[in-house]
């Protein structure tokens, strides 16, 4: 190739005028790829610099393709603007005498503050168009001072004219926007302007503009109770209750029920008779959330005679076959309240309701959702705590399909153990049986262990139990072997002196004893039948010549084991050898002081005094109880008083990880969590008795640590009966 092409050749690549004129071609093609990174570079810091300048507008153009398509002239069209310091022209358009022009920049706006932009610098701007006669304009200044009213309380105060002007208005639409949004500017400084316009509302002629106000009053007691109380608010909505119209009635229950838990009053209702037949006729009538609010408000009310429960529970027992889970869940708490608090839980009538109790709650479970199916599971395992032959016969619906997640197929686990009887514990061991031998290690613990505590539920079906364990053992699969251990262990401390024929199919297996919880649940086990295990000195032995390498609760195992030994058998063997290895061990090489102090105790009672030791060691030990029934009455109650809410999925009462706002003007929130609720229902239950081993005065029975639910911060009233959008019908939706 000639020079010149060359040149031409270097110049077609870079794009510009050659740079070479001679020389070798192999430098002319280094330096040409040289040029090319450089400008490749540049071209990536271009791209970046791009690419951060579109992130921000392409959220907003995902959100807007979700309101309407841009091209089509929808609302979309205001998320798909990529502009900078487009601010003056937006205040601009706020200022235009022209309707449509303010309308678009409103709209745009509300984009710009949806997707996170600062817009509350056109306040003023905004808060200028306040001023009209259109409806849908009207809504979105009201939306816009809603989320920044809260940052220019001086500024907000100078649309109180208009919202009392609005609250007066012939429009019912219009009336009850504006109630709304004043109850929802929470600005101390606005809720005295609030009471006149709110008292008349509450005594509108349109039922959509009292229902409104009845959420209101919730609202305003949030923020001023002491105002609520003074004006005679209260008093109002316990007179809404007779309302006529259903969603009246049930926005009104609701408010009630809301004030009634921020100041414990159990009272708040003012049930009486009238009241409590006009709830029950709302109930047929009422959308599905007003139901939800009814139901759990005739959940509070306890009939004093069983007459009255039955009527209601006729009433509510319809609600059982509603398509809505939360409305099924809201009448099952209802007749279980009145099942245990009036009426007599062993009579046939109750008896009945059970049977009628179990359908819905099969459906739930058999949800082609997961998360649905859990949240039910949940629930249930409250319900069948506090009387589980609601669903004995049902047993089949919580095994275990093949596509379950592990979450779902944990929580089935818990309620079969928790309903599992001699009629039924056939069927369950042999489902428990399969799942022992599935590929999901987690899962085929949690299985053994179940099989472990129906043993220790059950005692009439605790050979069937031990049975179903060693054919496990006999598999040699090694995890399935150390759970197994494991949950012998458990069952020797249940039944002492009753199931020793299995030690030798134990025995057998020890070299594949690998993790920490088997080899202690081994080593307690030959100590505490030494003398029946011909070679315990041996076996014990060969956990010995390890004993610096093993875990906490390994070593402080085979000194107790060892002393077991030497005290049984002191003369058989290597017991008197071992026990003054493991003792010299124990003192002298370990750094462990709970394992040092154990060491020196242990030989201080046997040189100075040895039957105070036999006295002590093997002594009786704590007994191990069957941990269905893991919630104590008062726990339980108050989960079945909240059934259906968060409280009955995290199995924990509200106060234990919703922070509720006390503080004053101006005072810090604390956002830690109520420690006091921490162990309720947290950590695997099959953990009942087993853990260190130590059944001594040096230890006891340890659990697993539990975790505490994240606290989550209390926030405003949820109108679940009154969540519109900016339609212009008054929408009535759930959350």
């Amino acid at each position: 190739t000639s020079p010149s092409s060359d040149r031409s050749l270097c110049g077609d690549v870079l794009g510009r005028r050659p740079l070479f004129g001679c020389g070798c071609l192999k430098t002319r093609l280094a330096a040409a790829a040289s040029a090319c990174r450089q400008n490749t570079v540049k071209h990536l810091e271009a791209c970046s610099q791009l690419h951060t300048t579109m992130s921000a507008a392409r959220a907003g153009r995902a959100l807007g393709r979700a309101m309407g398509d841009a091209k089509g002239g929808g609302d979309g069209r205001f998320f798909s603007t990529t502009k900078k310091g487009e601010t003056g022209e937006l205040r601009a358009e706020l200022q235009s005498a022209s309707k449509d022009k303010k309308i678009d920049a409103v709209k745009k706006v509300i984009a710009n503050m949806t997707v996170g932009k600062d817009v509350s610098m056109l306040f003023p701007d905004v808060l200028n168009c306040i001023q009209t006669s259109n409806i849908e304009l009207k809504k979105l200044v009201y939306l816009y001072l809603m989320n920044y009213a809260k940052s220019n309380p001086d500024l907000a105060l100078l649309a109180v004219n208009t919202f009392v002007k609005d609250a007066a208005d012939p429009n019912p639409l219009v009336r009850a926007l504006a109630i709304r949004t004043m109850g929802c500017i929470r600005v101390e400084r606005i809720t005295e302007y609030l009471c006149e316009p709110l008292e008349k509302c509450l005594d509108d002629t349109d039922p959509y503009v009292r229902k409104t106000a009845a959420v209101c009053v919730a609202k305003l007691h949030d923020i001023a109770p002491d105002l609520v109380a003074d004006r005679g608010f209260v008093e109002k909505v316990r007179d809404l209750v007779s309302d006529p119209n259903p969603t009246v009635v049930a926005n009104a229950v609701a408010t009630l029920t809301e004030i009634s838990e921020s100041r414990d009053d159990g009272d708040a209702l003012g049930m009486s008779n009238a009241r409590l037949q006009k709830l029950l006729a709302a109930l047929n009538e009422c959308t599905e959330w007003g139901q939800v609010s009814i139901l759990d408000a005739l959940a509070k009310y306890v009939p004093s005679e069983a007459k009255d429960a039955e009527r209601i529970i006729e009433r509510v027992a319809p609600r059982l076959q509603h398509a809505n889970a939360a409305v099924v869940l809201g009448a099952v708490k209802v007749i279980l309240e009145y099942m245990h608090a009036t009426l007599d839980p062993e009579s046939d009538l109750s008896k009945g309701y059970r049977k009628k109790l179990a359908p819905p709650l099969v459906t739930l479970v058999n949800t082609a959702e997961p998360e649905m199916c859990y949240v039910a599971l949940r629930n249930i395992a409250l319900i069948v705590q506090r009387d589980k032959r609601v669903l004995e016969a049902e047993i089949r619906v919580f095994f275990c399909k093949y596509n379950d997640p592990l979450y779902v197929k944990l929580e089935k686990l818990e309620i079969m153990i928790r309903i599992v009887s001699e009629k039924n514990v056939d069927q369950v061991l042999l489902e428990f049986k399969e799942y022992a031998q599935e590929v999901d290690i987690d899962f085929v613990r949690r299985a053994i262990k179940a099989i472990g505590r129906c043993a220790i539920k059950l005692e009439r079906a605790a050979q069937r139990c031990v049975n179903v364990l060693l054919e496990l053992i006999k598999t040699r699969v090694n995890y399935v072997v150390q759970a197994g251990v494991v949950v012998v262990k458990d069952i020797f401390r249940k039944y002492p002196n009753k199931y020793e024929a299995i030690i030798g199919a134990l025995c057998e297996n020890l070299d594949n004893l690998d993790e920490p919880e088997a080899k202690e649940a081994m080593i307690w086990i030959i100590g505490e039948y030494a003398d029946a295990i011909e070679n315990a000195d041996e076996l014990l032995a060969q956990f010995l010549e390890n004993f610096s390498e093993e875990e906490h609760l390994v070593k402080c195992q085979i000194v107790t084991s060892t002393v077991k030994l030497f005290l049984k058998q002191p003369t058989v063997g290597q017991a008197q050898d071992m026990v003054q290895k493991v003792l010299g061990l124990a003192t002298e090489c370990a750094d462990d002081p709970d394992l040092r102090d154990r060491g020196f105790v242990y030989w201080r009672l046997l040189s100075e005094n040895p039957e105070a030791a036999k006295a002590i060691v093997l002594g009786p030990k704590p007994p191990i109880e069957d941990d269905t029934a893991k919630l104590d009455p008062q726990t339980l109650d108050a989960l079945l008083a909240q059934l259906g809410t968060l409280s009955s999925v995290y199995h924990k009462p509200a106060e234990a990880f919703v922070v509720a706002d006390t503080a004053g003007p101006g005072e810090a929130v604390s956002e830690e969590p109520n420690d006091d609720f921490d162990d309720f229902d947290d950590g695997p239950a099959a953990d009942a008795g087993g853990g260190g081993g130590d059944d001594d005065v040096f230890g006891g029975l340890s659990g697993e640590p539990t975790t505490a639910a994240p606290a989550a911060g209390g926030g405003d009233l949820l109108d679940l009966l009154d969540m519109g959008g900016l339609g212009d019908a008054p929408p009535l939706s759930g959350s």
